[in-house]
């Protein structure tokens, strides 16, 4: 297995496992907190497809698709204690944009050579992600960062244990 399979592998079960903790969950049920403190469902969805679409583009200027008009405001840190639904989107439309934004990711994940990981990172994320193949595993597990506050969400409703 090369670089590029690992990393698309390691994208495609966070993928996996992101997608199976918020399939079965409403419109509302993405607006829930996981504690005190903490981003709702949806803003969390949101932050993952903007910081997708702004690594991938750090990398590949140009790649990622463009997100709906107001997006990447609204998932931003200024609007983290947000319970507004009008300033969310559904569930089908953060799922459809999650595929968009991956199927781009691996598109230009497949253009890239085993020389291109070893490249500098873009300067504003050097000092924690030093190579270019840094911030590609970062792409890959990002969602994990964030899956595991959509247990105690599912948890506190009821929700069937899915992985």
């Amino acid at each position: 297995m090369n670089a590029n399979d690992a990393i698309k592998t390691t994208m495609s079960l966070s993928s996996m496992v992101l997608s199976s903790y918020f399939n079965d969950l409403t419109d509302a049920e993405l607006l829930r907190r996981p504690g005190p403190g903490c981003n709702h469902l949806a803003w969390q969805l949101g932050h993952l497809i903007s910081s997708e679409c702004d690594l991938l583009n750090s990398l590949c200027a140009g790649a990622a698709p463009e997100l709906p008009a107001g997006f990447v405001k609204n998932h931003s840190k200024d609007m983290k204690n947000s319970d507004d639904p009008k300033n969310f989107c559904s569930k089908d439309e953060y799922a459809a944009l999650f595929e968009k934004v991956h199927a781009a990711t691996e598109k230009a994940l497949a253009q890239q050579s085993a020389a291109d990981f070893d490249k500098p990172a873009p300067e504003k994320w050097r000092e924690m992600f030093p190579t270019a193949g840094a911030i590609w595993c970062l792409i890959a597990t990002h969602g994990m960062m964030h899956a595991g506050q959509f247990v105690p969400v599912r948890r506190a409703l009821g929700k069937p244990v899915v992985i």
